[in-house]
C-alpha cells in the first residue's frame, strides 16, 4: 500500500466530525430495565452529592481533600453516564469541527450556517510521519492496487458516500473476499486466508483461492446476504465432515498440517459461546435482544479490585440485582477497559485495547480450575441439576436427560454406570457439612494516596445493587442429592464434547 494511498484515504475522513444528536427511540428498541437502572444511578448520585456537601469548605485534612477530588470527578462521571437512558444517536457530519468545546460537554453539531463558513482543510503526506512536516498535498481517493477507480469529491459532502459505493462495488476484488474469509474463520477456527487483517503480499496466501473466489462471487450474487452465506457454509460438505478420517496414515502423509478440509478440525467454543452454552443448558438464559448492557456476576475479589479512572478510583463493579438481568447473552455484557472478567479472560477473550484479527485458542490448566472451581460454572451446574431433577422420573432418566442437554445425546451404558456412581459418591460428600449461604457486601471502604498531596485518605462506597441482590440458585436452597448431581454436571461442562465443536 503506497504512502500516498494511505493519506488519500485519510483525506476521505478528514472533514468527518462526531456529533451526539437527539433522536427518538425506535419502536423495536429494547428500553426495558431503564427505571431499575435509573434507581441505582440516582442513589449513587445522591450519595456522592451528600459526601460533597458534608465536606468542610476549606478542606483541614487529607481525607477531606481526597474525597473532594473523588466526589467532583464522580459527579462528572455520573452526569455522563446518565446519557445511557436518553435517545441519543452517536453520529457524524461533514464540515468544520466544533472548536472550543469543553471536554465535559456533549458533542454538539454546529448549525449549517456555521459549517458553511469554511473550506475543507488540505490533507498532505506527512514527511517521516511528522505532523509538523507537511509534504505533497493529496486529494481524497481509494486504493490504487485494486485497479478499481472512484471519483471522490473534494468538497465537504459526498466523500464517505463515494467511498462506500467503491467498497461495495461488485467489481471490487477485496470487500466480498474479506467478509467471506472472516465468516469462514468463525465457523472453522481459521480463514481460507489465515491473516484476515492482511490480504497483501506480506500475508499468507489463501489455501483454497478458487473456493474463496467462488464464495465471494456467490455472496455478491445473493445480495450480500450474510445469513445466506452462513447457510451455504454450514450445509457444505467441508463443515459437515467428520473429525475422524478413515485412513489416518494417508491423511498424515498427504496433509500433515491439516491445511485442507478432509476432516473437520475441532474448534473450542469461544469464551462468550461457552458462557452462553452453559446458560442455555441450565435453562437460565434470557434471550431478549438489545437494551442496556448487562452486568453479569463476576468473581467477587476481581469485581471489587481497585480500578483507576480519571486520576482517581472508579466506582466498583456491581452486577445487576436480578438473575433475569444478569443471565443474558455475553455479547450484551458490559466491558470496562482495564477491568476484565477473569472467567472470560481465561478462555481467551481478547482485551479491548487492540484489534484482534483471530483469537488464540489455548488449552491451559487455569481453564480446568475455572470450570471445576469457578463460581460461574458452579452456579450453572447447580441450575442444570435442579432442572434435570424437576423433569426426570428416576435417577436413570436424570442421567440421560443431563447428557441430552449437555451433549445432545443419551449416555452410553458405561457412561451411565460411571455417572450414577459419581452422583452417589458426590451426594454422600455433600451431606455433611451443610452448605452455607453466601453473603454479599453492601459497602466497601478503600484507602489510597491522594495524587497531589501524597497523603493517604479513605472513603466508603455503598454498593446499592447488592442491597436488592437476588442470587442465582444457591447450594443451601437444595438438598444433598441435587448438589451431588451438580458435581456430575460440572464434569459434563468440563468434557471436550461440551467445550468443542466437532
Amino acid at each position: 500500500m503506497p504512502t500516498r494511498d494511505y493519506y488519500s484515504i485519510q483525506a476521505v475522513f478528514a472533514e468527518t466530525r462526531f456529533a451526539e444528536v437527539d433522536a427518538a427511540f425506535l419502536a423495536e428498541e429494547n428500553t426495558g430495565g431503564f427505571e431499575s437502572h435509573r434507581k441505582y444511578h440516582r442513589q449513587r448520585t445522591e450519595a456522592n452529592n451528600r459526601m460533597l456537601a458534608s465536606l468542610p469548605g476549606r478542606r483541614v485534612t487529607p481525607d477531606d481533600f481526597g474525597r473532594h477530588r473523588l466526589g467532583r470527578k464522580w459527579k462528572l462521571l455520573f452526569n455522563w453516564s446518565a446519557d445511557r437512558y436518553r435517545p441519543i444517536a452517536f453520529s457524524v457530519y461533514n464540515g468544520p469541527g466544533n472548536v472550543g468545546r469543553r471536554v465535559a460537554s456533549r458533542l454538539r453539531k454546529p448549525s449549517r450556517q456555521a459549517r458553511g463558513k469554511r473550506q475543507p482543510n488540505r490533507t498532505s503526506v506527512l514527511d517521516g510521519g511528522d505532523v509538523f512536516s507537511a509534504g505533497d498535498p493529496v486529494r481524497p481517493d481509494v486504493l490504487s492496487a485494486t485497479g478499481l477507480a472512484a471519483t471522490i469529491p473534494v468538497s465537504f459532502d459526498g466523500r464517505r458516500t463515494s467511498l462506500a459505493d467503491w467498497i461495495t462495488h461488485p467489481d471490487n476484488p477485496l470487500t466480498a473476499r474479506v467478509i467471506v474469509n472472516r465468516i469462514w474463520q468463525g465457523h472453522f477456527g481459521r480463514g481460507l486466508a489465515t491473516n484476515p487483517n492482511n490480504f497483501g503480499a506480506t500475508g499468507q496466501p489463501p489455501t483454497h483461492p478458487l473456493l474463496l473466489d467462488w464464495l465471494a462471487t456467490e455472496f455478491v450474487r445473493r445480495g450480500w446476504s450474510i445469513k445466506s452465506l452462513h447457510r451455504l457454509i454450514l450445509t457444505s460438505g467441508a463443515y459437515r465432515r467428520s473429525s475422524h478420517h478413515p485412513d489416518r496414515d494417508t491423511l498424515s502423509r498427504l496433509d500433515p498440517n491439516l491445511a485442507g478440509y478432509a476432516v473437520f478440525r475441532p474448534r473450542r467454543l469461544a469464551a462468550e459461546e461457552l458462557r452462553d452454552a452453559m446458560l442455555v443448558v441450565s435453562g437460565e438464559l434470557n434471550p431478549r435482544t438489545g437494551g442496556l448492557p448487562t452486568r453479569p456476576d463476576m468473581n467477587l475479589e476481581a469485581a471489587l479490585q481497585p480500578r483507576m479512572i480519571m486520576g482517581t478510583f472508579a466506582p466498583s463493579y456491581v452486577p445487576d440485582p436480578l438473575p433475569v438481568q444478569r443471565n443474558r447473552r455475553t455479547i450484551y455484557a458490559l466491558k470496562l477497559r482495564g477491568h476484565r472478567d477473569p472467567f472470560l479472560t481465561t478462555f481467551n477473550q481478547p482485551g479491548p485495547d487492540a484489534s484482534c484479527e483471530r483469537r488464540e485458542t489455548s488449552n491451559v490448566t487455569p481453564q480446568v480450575f475455572a470450570l471445576f472451581n469457578g463460581q460461574e460454572s458452579s452456579d450453572r451446574a447447580l441450575a442444570l441439576a435442579a432442572r434435570v431433577l424437576k423433569t426426570a422420573d428416576s435417577d436413570a432418566d436424570a442421567i440421560h436427560l443431563a447428557f441430552r442437554l449437555a451433549f445432545g445425546r443419551e449416555a452410553v451404558a458405561a457412561e451411565h454406570r460411571a455417572a450414577l456412581v459419581h452422583w452417589k459418591t458426590a451426594t454422600a460428600d455433600q451431606a455433611d457439612p451443610p452448605a452455607k449461604q453466601q453473603e454479599w457486601p453492601t459497602r466497601i471502604t478503600r484507602r489510597a494516596n491522594e495524587e497531589n498531596t501524597g497523603e493517604p485518605f479513605t472513603f466508603t462506597e455503598t454498593l446499592f445493587e447488592y442491597r436488592d441482590y437476588v442470587p442465582d440458585l444457591q447450594p443451601h436452597q437444595v438438598d444433598a442429592r441435587t448438589r451431588g448431581l451438580a458435581q456430575l454436571c460440572l464434569v459434563l461442562f468440563n468434557a471436550n464434547e461440551f467445550l468443542y465443536v466437532y
